[in-house]
């Protein structure tokens, strides 16, 4: 199936259905694409022999959400509000928190995107801007670690508290669950308790995401070179002991937001082999096994630390191999005659300038 097959199909629904014709013909362009990259990423997945899941697309009965291309709308000359202009005649709506619009102009408006959530209706704006700042070259480099007990564990042996989410919003949940199962199905009220229910969902989606940015930022900020283990979530949720916790700390997002800022910033950010990192001892090598209740790393040499800690610092290790740094100390780079360091010789050749 060709992606110019499915463009033919909608001039073909847009007679056949009312609804489709209504629908302005670039939108339907839009929804054929969707469905085309799934099918493109499914058959990639599968040539690349991906471990677990391929992704094979799934039929969405209930869509939640429309996408328009250059045309199907407008934006007013102060950009408060948006029409749309297609057949369904949906109307004008005042837009709020639309500031950042006043600096583009409307041809650089790619595509619009309506989205319906548990709160209400929000609207996407896509626009091609290459986004980068600067940052004073730090100098640092730090391994990280990400657990359940603490979220975060670099190799200098700082932790940070993992937030549990979900975790403290069991109750209200389980709550409004039941509040829902006991309203009567297709009843006004059952629609309201659903909508409760979603809103709190949102909200716990909403401080997760929060929370990643956040730290993600953080760790950008404070490191020039950043190492974090290539995890894969997917196949570690099938421990179900622990596939809620795992779920509900967001590692995968978060190393997301880390590569996203790690580029913004101009900072190298690399994902290694997670293999063995806890088992290694990080002072002379020797593989110790050791179960996950096992919290304390001891090895023979006499290193005696934390087991999030000395994963960190494997994972460092790793991390400025794959990138060819040595460091002659424990998270800070080699100096030379110039006065500059590995860290800021690998920016240099990365990017062409120095980006910080």
């Amino acid at each position: 199936v060709k992606l110019s097959d499915l463009y033919k199909q909608c001039a073909i629904m847009a007679k056949e259905f009312e609804w489709a014709g209504k629908l302005n013909s670039m939108a339907r362009q839009a929804s054929a694409e969707r469905a085309i990259f799934a099918i493109q990423r499914f058959f990639a997945n599968c040539k690349a022999k991906k471990p677990g899941k391929k992704g094979y697309p799934q039929f969405k009965k209930h869509t939640r959400s429309v996408e328009y291309k250059t045309s199907g709308w407008a934006l007013s000359v102060d950009k408060r509000c948006l029409t749309f202009t297609d057949g369904f005649a949906a109307g004008t709506f005042r837009l709020i928190g639309s500031r950042d619009l006043h600096f583009y102009a409307p041809k650089e408006i790619k595509r619009v995107r309506v989205i319906r959530r548990a709160d209400g209706y929000y609207t996407q704006f896509c626009i091609n801007v290459e986004r980068s700042e600067e940052l004073v070259p730090t100098g640092k480099a730090i391994g990280i670690d990400v657990g359940l007990n603490h979220f975060l564990t670099d190799s200098n042996g700082e932790t940070m508290t993992n937030p549990r989410h979900l975790r403290k919003s069991e109750k209200a949940l389980k709550r409004l669950q039941k509040r829902v199962s006991r309203k009567k199905k297709g009843s006004s009220n059952r629609k309201k308790a659903i909508n409760k229910l979603g809103r709190k969902h949102l909200k716990v989606s909403r401080q997760r995401k929060d929370f990643a940015i956040k730290t993600a930022l953080y760790v950008v900020k404070s490191s020039d070179f950043i190492a974090c283990e290539d995890l894969l979530v997917q196949n570690m949720v099938k421990n179900h002991k622990l596939a809620k916790s795992i779920s509900d700390a967001a590692w995968s997002q978060f190393i997301q937001w880390l590569q996203y800022f790690g580029k913004v910033y101009g900072k190298t950010v690399v994902a290694v082999a997670p293999q063995y990192t806890s088992q290694d001892c990080s002072s002379c090598g020797r593989r110790v096994l050791k179960s996950l209740s096992v919290r304390t790393h001891v090895c023979l040499c006499g290193a005696v630390l934390d087991r999030d800690c000395n994963a960190a610092k494997n994972i460092l290790a790793k991390g400025l191999r794959q990138a060819g740094i040595n460091l002659n100390t424990a998270g800070h780079a080699g100096i030379n005659a110039w006065g500059q360091n590995d860290l800021y010789s690998l920016v240099v050749t990365s990017t062409g300038k120095l980006t910080g």
